[in-house]
């Protein structure tokens, strides 16, 4: 008897491709976005860290990018349950992170982050620590209202990078991606509106992108050649949903190429909705953008599988299931190379293997109260 085995669904043709990202093969194009979560007391991962991350990696996600990381700076971050990524007992829990993750057929890298102004003084995990940036200034127009970094400041800022990279690398990890998004500190330099300095990290777009360019570089040396750098960055921001780096191609070409060089493997262009075109003239999005002007792999992300407002869904809205027809047509053109997903994996754990089985009607709507738990 002769068994005839079914041809796959179209979303399993397009996103089931492996790909190699420098020296890592991923099993194929799902991303998991990173997304923080606040439940690691003490910055510490613990058993329900590891099954929340290892159950989407069982159910097919590809390559999982970990929710932010502080790195070893005390001005880096302002929560105790946001993990850290320095720290025996802290990189201890992370190494069994990516153990199960592995076991589960998957692969997985921290986001390194760092989030320079948004700090508010007095928080957790170091209280004392002051808030820092390129101008100390949190938004465009604002007073100051932390410590402008010193070069002694932004040199332990690149040497903290450095060496969450070369931990990550140490305790089984299969690369790093370097947070330089959403107006946090790296992305405080890249902004105008932020970056007010008259010495070599402020003035054009290319000397605002050199402290983030110092960053890949320190993170680079710091790992083996075949190790994977991502590198996360965005036009919006969360003190401003408008505001833009790059207003036309040209002026992001400026921005993108001295990282590029640097040593970034993979961009993961970060934006709202993914579907918006970035520039007058063109249907490609930022993702698309960034992969015709760099000739670099790109990650896209923004509300795939969802309608609804982006921000209004972390004030507490739900979003409805939307289709990913458009998505896989872009893919298929090879506008990007890799798609992320953020809240709809956040509330379907299952959302991968759902897709790729082609059962898009058992798919859950997101729901806000999924964040309160690490389903």
């Amino acid at each position: 008897m002769t068994v005839t085995t079914p041809p796959a669904s179209r979303a399993a043709r397009v996103l089931s491709r492996p790909i190699a990202l420098n020296g890592l093969t991923v099993p194929n194009r799902i991303v998991m976005a990173p997304m923080t979560r606040m439940f690691s007391p003490g910055g510490v991962p613990g058993e329900d860290v590891r099954s929340y991350y290892a159950r989407r990696a069982a159910a097919g996600v590809g390559l999982i990018v970990t929710e932010g990381t502080y790195v070893g700076h005390e001005s880096a971050g302002q929560s105790d349950r946001v993990p850290r990524f320095h720290g025996e007992e802290q990189l201890a829990g992370w190494a069994e992170v990516a153990a199960d993750v592995h076991a589960a057929g998957g692969t997985i890298v921290p986001q390194l982050w760092h989030i320079g102004m948004v700090r508010k003084q007095g928080e957790p995990p170091f209280a004392d620590a002051p808030a820092v940036g390129p101008s100390g200034l949190v938004t465009a127009g604002a007073e100051p209202t932390g410590k402008a970094m010193t070069q002694a400041d932004l040199d332990a800022v690149i040497g903290a990078f450095a060496q969450a990279a070369a931990d990550a690398e140490r305790i089984g990890f299969d690369g790093v991606e370097i947070h330089g998004a959403h107006g946090y500190l790296l992305d405080q330099f890249l902004w105008e509106g932020t970056n007010r300095r008259t010495d070599a990290y402020g003035g054009d777009p290319v000397a605002r992108t050199r402290f983030s360019a110092e960053i890949v570089a320190a993170v680079r040396a710091a790992v083996s050649p075949g190790f994977p750098v991502i590198f996360r960055y965005s036009q919006w921001k969360q003190q401003d949903y408008t505001a833009r780096l790059a207003e036309t191609p040209e002026e992001l070409e400026a921005l993108l190429t001295p990282l590029a060089a640097a040593g970034v493997d993979v961009f993961h262009a970060s934006t709202r909705r993914y579907w918006l075109p970035e520039f007058e003239g063109s249907d490609l999005n930022l993702a698309g953008w960034t992969k015709k002007l760099t000739g670099k792999q790109v990650i896209t992300v923004g509300s795939v599988g969802l309608d609804g407002d982006f921000v209004k869904a972390f004030q507490g809205e739900g979003s409805e299931v939307k289709g990913i027809e458009d998505l896989l047509d872009r893919l298929e053109a090879d506008e990007f190379d890799m798609v992320a997903i953020g809240r709809a994996l956040l509330q379907d754990p299952e959302w991968a293997a759902k897709v790729l089985s082609d059962r898009f009607d058992e798919l859950k709507p997101y729901d806000a109260a999924a964040l309160k738990s690490l389903s």
